[in-house]
């Protein structure tokens, strides 16, 4: 495995402005940055809180999101994590899925977010669950995604972990008046299952919601590397993936309970 030099892009969100004004915007952002992995927030192109929207702007998983941002990896040469888009799927039901796409802009592995958000919310009214997580293979280590009000729910990074994830990503529109609770969470999925996360949340007001930035990037330890403050950016760091099994080694923990959970690993 390799080191990694992470980008998140701390969008600020803009009531009305088109995907492609936005993918400028992001262009933008990480010129100058050398990225070998870029992360974008929870529905950039459409705006999370824009519920009113979710279904004129859906589309299929290979839709244009997909080729945007392949064209983005293309261009960086670098592995994107797409943020994610409102999925319309075969079956004619809407998701919030996820999108992780390799340097040669290939789709590496797709997340449908699984716990939709319910309070003050019309995400749980709107769009269908996932049932699946997975994880993908890149030079950086195992690659697990979730998104945003996934945060909470820890058994769904144990079953990731399980799956052998290193490194897990998390796109998210996560309001400003529970930054403490993204904050704390975000170093407690880290720490309890010995990962890397890296978190990219979104920026400025959203259908009048002020949402919180501060993306991070917390160690294995749970330690924080790099935190973003609530402005539109791009937040660097660099990680060592090679980190992650040294802390597992020396701190076995997670051992005791994946077996204790009845857990089979990878």
């Amino acid at each position: 495995m390799t080191g990694a030099r992470v980008a998140c892009v701390q969008l600020a969100s803009r009531d009305g402005e088109n995907a492609a004004a936005r993918m400028d915007c992001i262009r933008a952002l990480l010129r100058d940055t050398r990225p070998d992995l870029v992360l974008l927030p929870e529905l950039w192109s459409v705006g999370f809180f824009q519920f009113h929207r979710y279904a004129e702007h859906a589309e299929p998983l290979d839709g244009p999101t997909l080729r945007a941002v392949g064209e983005l990896a293309r261009d960086l040469g670098a592995h994107v994590h797409g943020g994610s888009i409102v999925e319309r799927r075969e079956d004619g039901r809407l998701s919030n899925t996820s999108l992780l796409v390799g340097p040669g802009g290939e789709l590496l592995l797709a997340y449908r977010k699984r716990h939709l958000f319910g309070y003050r919310s019309s995400e749980a009214d709107l769009l269908a669950p996932g049932e699946e997580a997975g994880v993908a293979e890149t030079p950086f280590g195992r690659v697990g995604m979730t998104t945003c009000y996934d945060l909470r729910f820890p058994e769904l990074y144990l079953e990731l972990v399980a799956q052998g994830a290193e490194l897990v990503l998390v796109a998210s529109a996560w309001p400003h008046t529970r930054l403490d609770h993204w904050r704390l969470l975000a170093r407690a999925r880290a720490l309890e299952n010995l990962v890397y996360l890296v978190a990219c949340n979104a920026a400025g007001t959203d259908a009048g919601v002020r949402l919180a930035g501060h993306s991070v990037v917390v160690d294995p330890w749970g330690k924080i590397l790099a935190e973003a403050d609530g402005d539109e950016s791009v937040l660097v760091s660099e990680l060592d993936p090679g980190r992650v099994k040294e802390v597992r080694a020396e701190f076995p923990v997670l051992d005791d309970r994946l077996e204790r959970a009845g857990v089979q690993t990878a």
